[in-house]
């Protein structure tokens, strides 16, 4: 059985246990979702920055869901895909996962039902760089120790609307699971250090790409509308990982919801103004929404 091991450990959070859930029981102290959730939560977004910077939005998400489900028997996790190049969705669909919080299993009896439909392929070493997935494992695995997962790295192509209305109805099927989906992008990445600049620099540049780029992206994923999120990426720059929101967004279409609720948006500037006092020419921007 094969195992992938961390790679961002000690660098994106915490690389010991005890530093981990220490640092996990912080964010969740830091943000509460709130009594106004949905009955039921059947998908997220999640931003997959450096704890530091995104971790208590990431733990926003997965406080809500633990709020309305005790039990969850699988997520499934889109990723973002910064590394890998090729067109169809790809599914570790065998084997464990390594974090410093320990191992949790791969779902393979849902991997072996999705990948039966076709609209992805099996490809565990498409996983090997990626850190985007990762970086949600040990908040899964502190607050839902039974938990299976499925990480899938999705492209930002029309195969992800496809890979999610797919997942969507598998999940929608088996009345014996409560199973998750959780799409992990960040939001605009803007300023001179990632060569996006069209308002300028400055704090009025920096408040556009939140108030406005960031926020067309949140509004079609708020509606559910998977392909404008899709076309909003590749036109604004305002995701890195609109294949996994897609994906996520489609999926939680075809289970029914109408509608998503944001928990809260912020940008890697604002968190360094409120934990470090000191700004920066560029920014990050991150979200957290339940569907």
């Amino acid at each position: 059985m094969q195992t992938r091991k961390p790679i961002v450990a000690g660098q994106f959070y915490p690389g010991q246990h005890g530093s981990c859930v220490d640092e996990i029981n912080e964010y969740l102290e830091q943000r509460k979702p709130g009594e106004s959730l949905p009955e039921t939560i059947v998908a997220g977004i999640v931003p997959h920055a450096g704890w530091a910077f995104s971790g208590a939005l990431a733990a926003l998400v997965f406080s809500a869901v633990k709020q309305r489900h005790e039990k969850v028997h699988t997520f499934v996790i889109f990723g973002a895909a910064h590394g890998y190049f090729g067109q169809s969705p790809v599914v570790y669909d065998t084997g464990s996962w390594m974090t410093p919080l320990g191992e949790v299993a791969v779902d393979e009896e849902l991997a072996d039902a999705i990948l039966s439909g076709g609209t992805a392929v099996g490809e565990p070493a498409a996983h090997k760089s990626e850190h985007s997935i990762e970086v949600q494992v040990p908040f899964i695995q502190y607050l839902f120790p039974d938990s299976e997962i499925l990480p899938i790295l999705v492209p930002p192509g029309g195969q992800a609307i496809v890979l999610g209305t797919s997942v969507g109805d598998i999940i929608g099927r088996d009345e014996h699971k409560k199973i998750v989906c959780i799409g992990s992008t960040d939001l605009t990445h803007y300023g001179p250090r990632y060569g996006f600049t069209p308002m300028g620099v400055g704090a009025e540049a920096l408040q556009w790409a939140s108030r406005v780029n960031d926020r067309q992206f949140i509004d079609l994923a708020l509606k559910l509308e998977p392909e404008g999120l899709l076309t909003s990426a590749a036109e604004n720059s305002n995701a890195c990982g609109p294949g996994a929101a897609a994906a996520t967004v489609a999926a939680a279409k075809k289970l029914g919801r109408t509608e998503g609720l944001l928990l809260a948006h912020t940008n890697s500037n604002e968190v360094m103004l409120r934990t470090m006092g000191s700004s920066s020419a560029d920014s990050v921007g991150y979200a957290a929404i339940i569907f």
